[in-house]
């Protein structure tokens, strides 16, 4: 290890002697963002500036992340890690525990020469009570740190909680908030970065930008809620008896009955606070892309947009929020533009993992690629968004027990193109395949009758899911009340 980690620093050394112009980095997150973004189809969203990226980059339309969950899935990513490789698999477990001298993705492009520098949520934070601190942050990525903290802070005791007896953090919540957009933390969390690109522009810079929303509480400026209204709002369609076939392990334990038994004018209501706050963040982002171009940095800056995992806005008959392994908990958006891609302008309908987005960086940026992650290069679909992959995304999520399970279970799913394949506590308590060609929102769990043809199916897939991830509970000590 020792060896391989010299011989890493010494390519660094030598790319940086070799003067040549180095690509910023401008690395957007999202917290808890479906795709609920006009990019990706969705006809209610009002993200004119993520379409614009989109527009200008490279979209992956199917990219899956390998944790339905803040922490994991954010430890996963900027390791370059799968969650039984980082032993991240609920809130509280951090990644250098089991990883002590990893490399993160900041600090790979630190040790060649970068500033990175951070604002807002990147490494996990409970929100919304760890704003304005370092959450759980992980020091050794960032030379600078900002954390903003703004009046959805100060505010939150006018925040409307449908469910009462929840913490708004993990409750349907929000508020129409008073004031300007500068004043809520994503607001100065934008105006912070963009600072930060004014002060750093001559020399390269890592810059991790991350929004709290749209986390519980929806929380965004009146003007945004506008933009949504209430008679546009729609509940998602499931058939009748579409939960007859899904195993009780499938449905996470945050959301123990359908629409946690809310009425559909709240729930509508829910829809429009998390919609508003889509928009919000979008039009933040649409401040950093805007300062991009004010400092012609625009051509030589990699920009990339993601989310730490997807959001159910009640789909299967009323699923809320993440921790499922259907596609809506599983995916996330994810955008790249490279100014050097020859795809750029166009969707990628690849399966790819946000395992990958480091290998991915560091290539586009020129820096060697560490030979110990898991993930592989995104370039070749930068290149040309259709060229030949084979890719699948492997997830899973520790499901805590209640009272339909009585101990903790591991699931774990992968998806092609195609398929979904997914068991829960290796199989034990249940298994799912859907045919995503002929049956889109997974409504008919094709596992419960398998025809020889789909028993064939789910051999073919079962290896891919023994090759990376493990079917049963970490054998650390769990305590499910973490999650």
């Amino acid at each position: 290890m020792k060896v391989l980690r010299s011989i890493f620093f010494l390519s660094l050394t030598f790319l940086q002697s070799q003067g040549a112009e180095k690509p910023n980095v401008l690395f957007i997150a999202a917290d808890d963002l479906a795709g609920t973004l006009g990019c990706y189809g969705d006809p209610v969203a009002r993200t004119p500036h993520l379409d614009r990226l989109a527009a200008s980059g490279v979209c992956f339309a199917r990219a899956f992340h390998q944790i339905p969950l803040c922490n994991p899935a954010r430890a996963s990513l900027m390791t370059g890690r799968r969650p039984d490789t980082t032993e991240v698999y609920d809130l509280e477990r951090h990644f250098r525990e089991a990883l002590p001298e990893a490399v993160t993705l900041p600090q790979h492009f630190a040790a060649a020469g970068y500033l990175a520098a951070r604002v807002g949520k990147i490494y996990h934070y409970d929100v919304p009570a760890d704003i304005g601190t370092d959450g759980f942050d992980d020091p050794p990525s960032w030379r600078i740190t900002v954390n903003p903290r703004g009046r959805d802070k100060t505010d939150e005791a006018l925040v409307f909680n449908a469910e009462p007896h929840r913490k708004i953090s993990a409750a349907l919540s929000w508020l129409a908030a008073e004031g300007t957009d500068e004043e809520q933390t994503d607001g100065m969390v934008a105006t912070e970065a963009i600072r930060l690109m004014h002060e750093h522009r001559e020399k390269p810079f890592f810059l991790g930008v991350g929004f709290f929303r749209p986390h519980t509480p929806f929380v965004a400026p009146k003007k945004y809620f506008d933009l949504h209204p209430l008679e546009t709002m729609r509940l998602p369609y499931a058939p009748e008896h579409d939960r007859d076939d899904i195993p009780a392990a499938a449905f996470a334990h945050n959301n123990p009955v359908p629409h946690y038994g809310l009425d559909e004018a709240t729930l509508l209501r829910a829809r429009q606070a998390y919609y508003a706050s889509v928009s919000f963040v979008d039009a933040q982002v649409g401040r950093l892309l805007a300062a991009l171009d004010e400092l012609n940095l625009s051509e030589n800056t990699i920009v990339v947009f993601w989310s730490d995992n997807g959001f159910h806005l009640g789909e299967h008959g009323g699923i809320w929020q993440k921790r499922t392994l259907f596609d809506e908990a599983a995916g996330a958006p994810l955008l790249i533009r490279w100014p050097r891609a020859k795809g750029n302008g166009q969707a990628c309908h690849r399966v790819v993992e946000f395992v990958d987005l480091y290998p991915t960086l560091a290539e586009a940026a020129g820096l060697p690629v560490p030979l110990d992650l898991e993930g592989r290069s995104l370039v070749p679909l930068l290149q040309d968004p259709l060229a030949e992959w084979k890719g699948s995304a492997v997830t899973q999520i520790l499901r805590p027990a209640d009272e339909r399970l009585s101990t903790p279970v591991m699931g774990r799913s992968v998806r092609t193109e195609r398929w979904r394949y997914t068991e829960w506590n290796g199989g034990k308590d249940g298994v799912e395949l859907y045919d995503h060609a002929a049956d889109p929102g997974a409504f008919q769990n094709l596992a419960m009758d398998p025809t020889p043809e789909v028993q064939t199916m789910i051999e073919t897939l079962r290896p891919l899911l023994e090759k990376k991830a493990r079917g049963l509970p970490p054998t650390t000590p769990f305590d499910p009340d973490r999650l």
